[in-house]
């Protein structure tokens, strides 16, 4: 995908924050202004240790780790291993868990976790990015034979919908198809299980989740009804006074968004396990229409 095909002001966007990444390369090679910045910040740190450390919560598709070979893949490692190599550093994962990456950010054991949505909870404790990392958008995988073009096409007293419980589908879902017949599982595998199962005729996801799904059962369809229902995940970053990682990691996931490389990462993950990229949503909500 080139820039060709994203809107004139992303293409602007993206252009100027090409102009970020070249201007903070030249920092990381000891310009000027780097001696501005305090010697204990993340982007000193990165220079000196010439390494990017990228916390890494194993869980499809955001990060995977070969447990034979010990390598890791994702969409989240894939980003930082991208922006390292803009750095000129070493990409080097730190294992984690969603549930300890604000407090390893916190106490300094890595610079960065992609894939981490800013909440404002969250936000009380880190940074964040003022660019978003990608979009998604809360879909649904539907048995073969049932019409989801809308969320009215599911609002329907016959249709069986499962999602986990205490979830974000699962509030939403409770609102927006009132009159649909919705089940509540403890957790994904046991969702997927009942729509395998045959059990109910949809589930609802945040849709890169689905798109896995649909693969390990092998049936159904990747929808995204309309009006979409969308979200942009970032990447969290330790909070300190310097913040020239911050807004250069913003300006270059701009960059990297804008010019379709983001979604080629997404793409190319995808094949890697072999799932068709063309079979499922974008990442970038301007192509949604197209999907």
């Amino acid at each position: 995908m080139s820039a060709s095909s994203i809107d004139r002001r992303g293409m602007l966007r993206g252009s100027a924050a090409g102009v970020g990444v070249a201007a903070a390369a030249g920092l990381l090679a000891g310009g000027p202004a780097m001696a501005q910045a305090p010697a204990g910040s993340t982007w000193n740190q990165i220079r000196e240790r010439g390494e990017l450390r990228i916390g890494a919560a194993p869980s499809e598709p955001w990060f995977a780790k070969d447990q034979r070979s010990g390598e890791w893949s994702g969409i989240g490692w894939a980003m930082g291993v991208a922006v390292a190599k803009e750095l000129n550093v070493k990409p080097v994962a730190v294992e984690t868990t969603w549930g300890n990456a604000v407090a390893g950010l916190q106490a300094n054991q890595f610079d960065v976790m992609f894939v981490m949505d800013a909440t404002p909870q969250r936000a009380l404790a880190i940074d964040f990015p003022a660019q978003p990392f990608f979009y998604y958008a809360q879909g649904v995988l539907v048995r073969d034979g049932l019409a989801a073009r809308r969320w009215d096409d599911l609002n329907k007293p016959e249709v069986k919908l499962g999602v986990t419980l205490g979830t974000s589908p699962d509030r939403d879902v409770t609102i927006r198809l009132p009159k649909a017949s919705i089940e509540r599982f403890p957790s994904n595998d046991e969702t997927t299980a009942a729509f395998q199962s045959g059990r109910v005729d949809a589930m609802s996801f945040f849709h890169p989740a689905l798109v896995m799904q649909q693969r390990r059962v092998r049936k159904g369809t990747v929808v995204l009804p309309e009006p979409f229902r969308f979200s942009t995940t970032s990447a969290g970053v330790r909070r300190e006074t310097d913040k020239t990682w911050r807004d250069w990691l913003g300006l270059t996931l701009d960059y990297y968004y804008f010019t379709g490389q983001t979604q080629r990462i997404y793409e190319e993950f995808l094949a890697s396990r072999q799932i068709d990229p063309k079979t499922a949503p974008a990442i970038m909500r301007e192509l949604w229409s197209r999907s």
